[in-house]
């Protein structure tokens, strides 16, 4: 079985700063969404998977934080514009029967790196 792991939320930030802003006509942002569902598709064809996993960062904070106070001190927060699509992003992602994982205290490379070495392979892309 070939299975998909995607870091949703790297995905999303190059979508959303590598596409020029678009709206619906009642100003919902949807560059994100757009760019995300390009690429993904773009992905998914290239690899052929079986199975798809979508992991997505949580706003709490994560082990390295505890460990850390300072980590991702000096990063800005997400602009309201990108966080307000990612919520219609989960959901439509959902709808479509993908996989969308989690995991409060660890980072969406995190749970790549544990559901690739649980599968037996370092491959990561």
């Amino acid at each position: 079985m070939k299975l998909l792991v995607v870091d949703g939320n790297s995905i999303l930030n190059r979508a959303f700063y590598g596409i020029k802003p678009l709206t619906t006509k009642d100003g919902q942002f949807t560059n994100a969404i757009y760019g995300f569902l390009t690429m993904f598709d773009r992905i998914k064809a290239d690899v052929k998977p079986d199975a798809v996993a979508i992991a997505f960062d949580l706003k709490a904070k994560t082990f390295r934080h505890k460990m850390y106070d300072l980590y991702k001190a000096n990063r800005k927060g997400m602009p309201e514009e990108l966080h307000q699509q990612m919520a219609p992003l989960k959901e439509l992602l959902t709808d479509l029967g993908y996989r969308i994982v989690t995991c409060e205290g660890y980072e969406a490379d995190d749970i790549l790196g544990t559901l690739s070495k649980a599968c037996g392979t370092s491959t990561v892309r």
